[in-house]
């Protein structure tokens, strides 16, 4: 069920080692899904784990852009983003721009990795886990009845 998860991995600069140290703590429930990364962030974590990431553009290079449209576009599932509390630095880009498309598309979002191991729990273990997968984001509201989860 999880393979048609499309998720998405993205940190800050600042964060990008803490994501990678959370992804090879939890490599066998991030093998059940697409991945997807800027390429900052996607290059490190190949380097450090056995993943397969699909890499975008670097985040200022137009990968931030590019994570956003995917999410628009109902190509990501879930998100998983390290994000620097203090903020970003000026060499980077914020992702305020995709954390408003999930808020406004109801993509569950995890941005520390507490929330990211809830949402990987959620994501492999939930029998409502198909809500996730099977919805058309944005035009079934999360509250739909048992005929619009995929079976």
């Amino acid at each position: 069920m999880t393979a048609t998860i499309r998720l998405a991995l993205i940190a800050h600069d600042r964060r990008k080692a803490a994501l990678a140290d959370f992804a090879l703590d939890h490599l066998a429930e991030l093998r059940g899904f697409q991945l997807v990364a800027t390429r900052g962030t996607g290059t490190l974590l190949q380097k450090r784990t056995p993943l397969t990431i699909r890499l975008l553009e670097h985040g200022l290079a137009g990968g931030d852009q590019q994570v956003r449209c995917l999410a628009e576009e109902h190509g990501l599932q879930a998100v998983i983003f390290f994000r620097d509390p203090s903020g970003p630095s000026v060499y980077e880009p914020s992702f305020a721009g995709v954390v408003q498309v999930c808020d406004t598309q109801e993509i569950p979002l995890a941005t520390n990795a507490a929330t990211a191991v809830a949402l990987l729990h959620f994501l492999r273990t939930s029998p409502d886990r198909g809500i996730i997968a099977a919805r058309a984001w944005g035009r079934v509201p999360l509250t739909a009845g048992p005929d619009a989860r995929a079976p």
